[in-house]
């Protein structure tokens, strides 16, 4: 597992990567948010630990450049900031982080949230091909999905917004982001539009919909509970 530590206190990006790498991860280290995004670019890794207070790029744009204009915008984040403030957390979550830890931290409990977020991660669909433990099973290719080999019938819409959602992993998405991956930031749809869908696609799944998560004043997430 290759994951980038963006950090721009030395000390606390050389403890971060001590610890990662004796549980055997590798690590490459970027101290301001130009370095990153330009690591971004040239490397793919498996997660991205993210300091919000950054030189030259500030973090929260960092996160954002992820989510909308890097070659993985599916890469799991966690932020690990100072700001620890309501506000913070929940704008961060709102851009994609799929988790929050508060300085200063136990570098065993950041350990334990990347193994977390990294055993979520491996849950996400390989190739373009959804198969969920319930039975749920999507195929992005040929636009199929079904409930226990029944197929189920959902509008282009209705599928992208399901698949984005088990893709996450279980990261919560925010209806503006979810907007910007199925149709991209000028689509003209508005994020009640989006309520709407959801609401539609827990009907068609039954049972099955229980697994879309609200996730009050943020957006939703897909986990099977």
């Amino acid at each position: 597992m290759h994951i980038l530590v963006v950090e721009d206190d030395s000390d606390i990006s050389t403890l971060i990567t001590f610890h990662l790498r004796a549980q055997g991860f590798t690590c490459d280290t970027a101290a301001t948010g130009k370095e990153a995004e330009e690591k971004l670019k040239a490397n793919r890794y498996d997660l991205a630990i993210l300091d919000m207070l950054l030189p030259e790029i500030p973090g929260i744009e960092v996160l954002g450049f992820i989510r909308s204009g890097s070659p993985q915008p599916d890469l799991p984040v966690i932020v690990a900031s100072a700001a620890a403030e309501e506000s913070d957390i929940i704008t961060a979550l709102e851009l994609g982080a799929d988790d929050y830890i508060t300085k200063p931290f136990s570098p065993k409990i950041l350990t334990a949230r990347v193994k977390s977020v990294i055993r979520r991660a491996e849950h996400r669909a390989a190739g373009g091909v959804i198969h969920t433990e319930s039975g749920l099973f999507l195929d992005t290719s040929t636009r199929e999905c079904r409930i226990d080999e029944k197929p189920l019938t959902l509008t282009g819409t209705e599928f992208d917004i399901l698949s984005a959602l088990i893709k996450a992993g279980g990261r919560v998405m925010s209806r503006s982001e979810i907007i910007s991956r199925i149709k991209g930031n000028d689509y003209p749809v508005t994020e009640r539009s989006i309520d709407v869908q959801i609401a539609a696609i827990r009907k068609k799944l039954g049972q099955n919909g229980n697994a879309i998560k609200t996730v009050w004043g943020i957006g939703y997430r897909y986990a099977e509970e």
